[in-house]
């Protein structure tokens, strides 16, 4: 029977990448030059793909992989929760002060269990958000997203599978250890080694921004946000900046605007919160949710 002119026209004259490896290991036999690492398809040789000047097409692979694996996973928006790493968990702020093994020390780790509190917005926050369930176009809207680490991030993805809702992490790679929570959806915990490419990926579906208490992390992160915005490189969406009290002992907004070297009306980019509710009231209004 003649196969269609359709079908004959459409039909794939190359092989794929992965096929075309598969007949190297299959059929090619073992010589010196076969051996020679020369020899390797360039897609294989990781010796090759780690070299310094193949860092371009390092960056473009670590844009790309999150890019398609999001679409295919049908995340159309992000609500983006940044903060500290150290703040601990409501159950484990008892053990967190019985290792305090100095004055110095307790009374530190004091100040990070009274921010604790912050853990449970950030899970109240995931979870409402989650719940919510918003559908466009076959798009999941307002997924929740994290640095795929511990405690605040931790909370905001605990949040999320509270009510059995996916959840991204965006890890990245540290000197020390560093993997994803527990409660990162295991197909959408990624790993970065550019933090240039991680920031950008926390950007790119953001629909709003959760800003927690943190450190220098958090810092980078909330202030590139308001940069963008405040240079109109990125049109506005809500950010939401958690813990008044926190944030006005390390940053003097206000004498940022006296001094000039802002607008006044540059505060008005981030809003002031202390819950979950106000948080999540603010980016409503913003898109007129129900």
């Amino acid at each position: 029977m003649t196969e269609p002119t359709e079908k004959r026209l459409n039909r794939r004259r190359f092989y794929k990448a992965e096929q075309e490896a598969s007949f190297v290991e299959s059929h090619v036999a073992a010589t010196p030059q076969t051996r020679s690492p020369a020899y390797k398809l360039a897609f294989r040789d990781t010796d090759f793909l780690l070299r310094e000047e193949l860092r371009p097409v390092r960056f473009q692979l670590e844009l790309l992989k999150c890019e398609m694996m999001l679409d295919e996973a049908r995340i159309g928006s992000t609500l983006v929760c940044y903060g500290s790493a150290r703040i601990p968990s409501p159950e484990d702020a008892e053990e967190a002060l019985k290792a305090a093994t100095t004055p110095e020390r307790k009374a530190v780790v004091e100040r990070l269990v009274a921010k604790s509190k912050y853990y449970d917005e950030a899970r109240k926050l995931g979870r409402i958000a989650s719940e919510c369930g918003i559908v466009e176009k076959g798009m999941r809207q307002f997924v929740v997203c994290s640095g795929g680490g511990p405690s605040i991030m931790e909370a905001a993805n605990r949040g999320a599978v509270d009510v059995g809702a996916d959840t991204i992490g965006l890890n990245i790679v540290l000197p020390h250890e560093q993997a994803p929570n527990q409660y990162v959806t295991p197909e959408l915990a990624f790993q970065f080694h550019y933090f240039a490419l991680r920031k950008m990926h926390f950007l790119l579906r953001a629909r709003a921004v959760a800003v927690f208490p943190g450190g220098f992390g958090t810092l980078d992160e909330f202030m590139e946000l308001l940069t963008l915005i405040q240079t109109g490189k990125m049109k506005p969406i809500p950010i939401l900046l958690f813990g008044a009290e926190f944030w006005n002992k390390v940053i003097n907004f206000e004498a940022l605007a006296e001094e000039g070297v802002i607008n006044h009306e540059d505060l008005n980019l981030f809003h002031w919160v202390e819950t979950a509710e106000d948080a999540w009231a603010k980016i409503a209004e913003f898109y007129e949710l129900d």
